[in-house]
């Protein structure tokens, strides 16, 4: 399959929340469409989030002034997958972190850099053909160019359809990502790019 990665810049703000308009995950319920913007470099206090349209415009702003960054993959001019992929220490103060994340070690993320991979969304005609996969081999090599000392990540461990937005342990152990933490929910996978 011909898939093209790119990484999310301000010029693809309008593709991005297109692609969540059109493309059904979680329950597949319109209201639900989280846009990512409670993944983010985003300080959510204050931030209205409570409905898709609020969400969607909060979305649009984030991806134009680079607090939201991520993966998208493209078929024929199309996107068809999304990972969202920022820096882990940047992102301590965004609505998903503080209400899912508390359990997972912080200590190091000022003195080593991390790139966190929160979330993958594929088109549902391209689940289960690699797509997740290139995404994610992208991130770790743009990580690895940036300086990063790590990529990390953080599957859950009832892995299921409704929980398959962070990734299989799989996944990641296929592309040498290893378990250096365990919260109640979720595995916290690292791989070491140095």
């Amino acid at each position: 399959m011909d898939i093209e990665i790119r990484k999310l810049t301000p010029d693809l703000a309008e593709d991005y929340v297109r692609f969540f308009d059109e493309t059904p995950h979680d329950d597949n319920v319109d209201e639900h469409k989280c846009y990512c913007v409670c993944w983010c470099a985003g300080d959510s206090d204050g931030v209205d989030v409570l409905t898709r349209e609020k969400r969607r415009a909060l979305a649009a702003e984030y991806v134009r002034e680079e607090i939201l960054q991520g993966y998208l993959a493209y078929r024929d001019g199309e996107i068809v997958g999304w990972c969202n992929a920022n820096t882990k220490s940047e992102c301590l103060k965004c609505y998903s972190w503080r209400t899912y994340m508390s359990a997972v070690p912080t200590e190091d993320s000022k003195d080593v850099k991390v790139k966190s991979v929160f979330c993958f969304t594929i088109a549902p005609e391209f689940r289960r053909q690699g797509v997740a996969t290139r995404l994610l081999k992208r991130v770790i090599e743009d990580a690895a160019r940036d300086g990063f000392d790590f990529t990390e990540a953080y599957p859950y461990k009832n892995y299921s359809d409704d929980l398959g937005f962070a990734g299989s342990m799989e996944m990641y152990k296929k592309l040498g990502f290893v378990l250096f933490h365990e919260t109640e929910q979720n595995f916290v996978m690292r791989k070491a790019l140095k």
